[in-house]
């Protein structure tokens, strides 16, 4: 008897206009025990289906002629929220997260040429998550344009926070950092679980929807006032107290090994690595996600004196790192996130 596969009885409709895409994508998934309850080329038939169908999750790719992906997920989020995974070139990151923000669950980065199987592990990753995830919480949170902020000052920040966030985690970000007072006497580092080539779109997404100046870090970046770092995918993103340039606080970005490379940005080296630059005045934050990534991380902030802070079950996406967070003993509060983000603003101002 053969053994139930990873995605056993997961119903799925596949949406793209590519008859070689979806047919690629069926065998993926249904290798690994998944149901195709449906295929559709164009958004109207892709709502259509998903309104009778029922699917558990839709893989859809965003440029599709009569109704594009935008269109459909405002809809489908309005009538029924479904859990949507998009399928994105790297030459539309921006894309991405409009789509974030419309209610899509994730994405996964389409090879620009050839066959998906490079992708199929990650396809079959973020498939599983669909059993995990809080379906009340896949809300659509369009945020408002603005300037961004100008380049802060060098100076140093009187208090730190990092952050680690993983599926869910593009909304959450946006919608915390969007929360926060701009003038807030901090520095914000943050490890989002993300392919390399997106965090830098993604970054400048979060410059034109939060009043911080938001960019993504590179190796040496001071570490100041009002400023925004963003760990680039595919390296882990560290903080270090610089001796030789009087003390200053400075991104380190570290590549993959054999021990990270399923886990990168990593959320644990982060977080340690800050508890020992700055500890006392620092304070870390979980947010949505699956897995234990940063559970490690907040017990070695708790040790230096920080305060640690995990996303609720009430906003979460997916709850599995803020649980494992909380399971470790070292987180001070549990919040949803109005709540996170007027405890980060209490620590900036009052500690």
């Amino acid at each position: 008897m053969t053994a139930p596969g990873l995605l056993a009885a997961l119903r799925v409709l596949l949406v793209d206009d590519s008859d070689a895409s979806r047919g690629e994508l069926a065998r993926i998934l249904e290798d690994e025990g998944a149901e195709i309850v449906g295929h559709a080329r164009d958004g109207e038939q892709a709502l259509q289906q998903a309104l009778f169908r029922r699917p558990d999750v839709v893989l859809l790719d965003l440029q599709m002629p009569r109704m594009d992906g935008f269109t459909f997920l405002r809809l489908l989020m309005a009538r029924q929220p479904t859990p949507v995974i998009v399928l994105s070139s790297q030459s539309r990151r921006q894309d991405v997260f409009k789509s974030l923000e419309l209610g899509a669950l994730d994405f996964v980065a389409k090879p620009e040429a050839g066959s998906l199987a490079p992708v199929r592990e990650e396809l079959l990753q973020k498939c599983g998550v669909v059993r995990a995830l809080r379906l009340r919480n896949l809300t659509a949170h369009p945020a408002a344009e603005r300037d961004p902020a100008g380049a802060p000052p060098q100076t140093e920040p009187a208090r730190l926070v990092v952050i680690g966030a993983s599926t869910g985690g593009p909304r959450a970000l946006q919608e915390l950092l969007g929360a926060l007072p701009g003038d807030l006497p901090v520095a914000i580092l943050v490890a989002q679980h993300m392919p390399e080539k997106f965090t830098r779109a993604f970054a400048d997404r979060l410059a034109r929807t939060t009043p911080f100046h938001v960019t993504e870090a590179v190796e040496g970046d001071l570490v100041t006032e009002g400023r925004v770092l963003v760990a680039p995918g595919g390296l882990h993103l560290e903080l270090r107290r610089e001796a030789l340039h009087g003390g200053t606080l400075r991104a380190r970005l570290v590549p993959l090994d054999a021990y990270s490379a399923r886990i990168c940005p990593s959320i644990d080296r982060l977080f340690t690595s800050s508890a020992l630059a700055m500890p006392r005045r620092l304070c870390a934050a979980v947010l949505t996600g699956m897995g234990s990534d940063g559970a490690s991380g907040v017990l070695a902030v708790k040790a230096a004196g920080g305060l640690v802070l995990a996303e609720a079950e009430d906003t979460a996406v997916v709850y599995g790192m803020p649980l494992a967070a909380q399971a470790s003993g070292a987180v001070d509060a549990v919040l949803p996130l109005a709540a996170l983000a007027a405890r980060i603003t209490r620590f900036a101002r009052d500690g």
